[in-house]
């Protein structure tokens, strides 16, 4: 199976565990040394090395962010595509809780395989995407589930 083929299951996946919180569904897709880095501002940065910390990182942030929304809708912007071995997209998260405004996120995601596993997942948030979440967490936290 080529990289952008394992990379479409992992996404799937990925939303499966997002509705069920079963994280045992995505240890096939990652090397148990897969390092995950986000590159971005303020709370969007940061550096998880090993399978497990890794899971623990997108567990926590889903908990702590994405789950407290009433929505999410994920679109792919271009990709994903083929760079030389990498899976490399172009994405944006819509966020909706109550009455708030839209919040919208953009970055890019690239995946580096080792057979079918991915052993390096990166994710650059467009400039200034930490503040301007904090600027809206700071307005619309109270539109939050457990606010």
């Amino acid at each position: 199976m080529n990289p952008v083929e394992r990379f479409a299951q992992y996404a799937a996946a990925f939303e499966v565990v997002f509705e069920k919180d079963d994280w045992s569904l995505l240890e096939p897709y990652f090397t148990e040394n897969a390092v995950y880095e986000t590159i971005g501002d303020g709370p969007l940065a940061g550096r998880h090395e090993g399978r497990e910390a890794v899971f623990r990182h997108l567990k926590k942030f889903l908990d702590s962010f994405d789950r407290r929304f009433d929505a999410r809708e994920l679109e792919a912007l271009e990709g994903p595509e083929d760079r030389d071995g990498d899976v490399w997209m172009r994405w944006r998260v819509t966020y909706r809780a109550g009455d708030a405004p839209p919040l919208a996120m953009a970055g890019e995601e690239t995946a580096r395989f080792e057979g079918d596993r991915i052993c390096g997942l990166e994710d650059r948030f467009a400039p200034d995407t930490g503040k301007e979440m904090l600027a809206w967490m700071s307005a619309n936290a109270r539109h939050l589930r457990g606010a």
